[in-house]
């Protein structure tokens, strides 16, 4: 198959083009590359393309004999959000709607959206359905359920086969770490490993739903080619659900050292509770989460630069550490 890689270069869109393309398929990435991400994160085989997804003439280049897009170009932090709507209304909400103008002036045949379980706010009933009803609660949810409905809506108007994947926490190798705004594992995890400071808010008793890069790049390469999917909207999580305290204790496990923390329960934290019910995934996509948040962990810190101080020197005994260098 042919696929176009929207966000391509981001954490889930270059490890998406990258399986992709081992699999044998032809794949093209766009990315305008606005959060930092290099083009080397890329497999040499994947055709990447600087640019807007909201530049619907470059899109038309690009999406000539493609079957389906897998549209991961969006802003991505909560509170980020928070303090700039518009640029994440222009981005999220309009980027897709210019994608999928593009796709419809294309005939491409499939379109699968990266949303996220941050739709669904709050809830009273846990592990969260498909069928739950949303309760979006920062600028990013909101336009995220708007890139959905755009998705579906211009989908079903031009007979275009549309699925959308709702994922959780994604954390894994080559997640991003910026200096602002950080994902939470990241973040935990080179603090506790240089001997920073956690700033935990809310007590740490809110919960989320951790789910591997590994388990959502099968679930995206799935919702692309397996047959009869139209307007299917699916969970992908690890269907674990992980308070921050706990997650805390994993991470000094793994790290093998003691968190600092500062707590600051009296400023919020977010939703109280968000996992994932992945069961109409298992049914549909045959997804089935594969990866233990400690051997993730681990895998993070063998593989990212962010957490080299924690990086075994040959000679040492097990459990020993050699000096920062």
């Amino acid at each position: 198959m042919n696929f176009l890689v929207t966000g391509g270069t981001g954490f889930i869109g270059a490890a998406l083009a990258n399986y992709l393309v081992a699999q044998g398929h032809q794949v093209r990435a766009i990315d305008d590359l606005s959060a930092g991400s290099e083009r080397g994160a890329l497999d040499a085989r994947v055709l990447f393309t600087r640019g807007d997804v909201r530049d619907i003439p470059k899109l038309w280049s690009l999406l000539n004999g493609v079957d389906c897009v897998c549209h991961l170009a969006a802003r991505v932090s909560v509170p980020e959000s928070v303090l700039y709507p518009v640029e994440y209304n222009q981005v999220n909400v309009g980027g897709t709607v210019s994608l999928m103008a593009a796709v419809r002036d294309a005939g491409v045949k499939r379109v699968v959206l990266a949303s996220s379980g941050a739709i669904y706010g709050e809830q009273l009933r846990q592990p969260i359905s498909e069928t739950a009803a949303l309760n979006p609660q920062t600028p990013y949810a909101v336009s995220k359920l708007a890139a959905e409905q755009y998705v579906l809506t211009i989908g079903a108007l031009w007979k275009i086969e549309t699925v959308i994947l709702r994922i959780f926490n994604a954390y894994g190798p080559g997640q991003p770490l910026p200096p602002s705004h950080a994902p939470v594992i990241p973040r935990f995890l080179k603090q506790v490993i240089t001997g920073g400071s956690l700033v935990v808010y809310g007590g740490g008793h809110q919960t989320r739903d951790f789910v591997y890069i590994d388990d959502v790049v099968r679930a995206m390469a799935a919702a692309a080619q397996k047959p009869g999917l139209n307007r299917v909207v699916l969970n992908v999580g690890s269907g674990t659900e992980m308070s921050l305290n706990q997650l805390i204790r994993v991470v000094e496990d793994v790290a093998e050292r003691n968190a600092q923390r500062i707590d600051r329960a009296h400023e919020g934290g977010g939703v109280s509770r968000l996992v994932a019910d992945v069961s109409s995934a298992g049914m549909l996509l045959d997804f089935a989460p594969q990866s233990d948040l400690r051997d993730g962990l681990r895998r993070m810190m063998l593989s990212d630069e962010h957490y080299a101080v924690r990086q075994p020197v040959f000679g040492l005994a097990p459990g020993a550490h050699g000096e920062r260098g």
